[in-house]
């Protein structure tokens, strides 16, 4: 019963964000997702329903490195991130935080990502 409450109210708060937050081709959804173990991030264009770039700390492309979902982990993957999609051509996201505040390891990942020059 405790769980389902707060599954429900973590639910609305995802929705919340998505009610205001959509991605388009100039301007794609750069949608980050913490797990107890890993960190998701992608850049989606909610128009087309395409994601364009997506990395994980799963990826190998970060080199074989230990990426946790903590501090150090999205410090990592937002610099990785940042600079993927400056390759790809985006200068320009909206942040997605999903159900999590914009505090602790979402404002360490969007401070790096914002470091490698892309604005929010």
């Amino acid at each position: 019963m405790k769980l389902e409450k707060k599954l429900d109210l973590q639910q609305k708060r995802r929705w919340r964000v998505r009610s205001k937050v959509s991605g388009t081709a100039e301007r794609p959804r750069l949608s980050v997702c913490f797990t107890n173990k890993h960190i998701y991030a992608q850049a989606i264009n909610d128009y087309v329903g395409k994601t364009l770039v997506s990395l994980t700390s799963l990826s190998k492309e970060l080199g074989g490195a230990k990426v946790l979902a903590n501090g150090e982990g999205a410090t990592l993957l937002g610099t990785k991130i940042g600079e993927k999609l400056k390759t790809a051509g985006i200068t320009a996201v909206v942040l997605d935080r999903g159900p999590r505040q914009y505090h602790g390891c979402v404002k360490i990942f969007a401070e790096a990502v914002r470091a490698t020059g892309i604005n929010f």
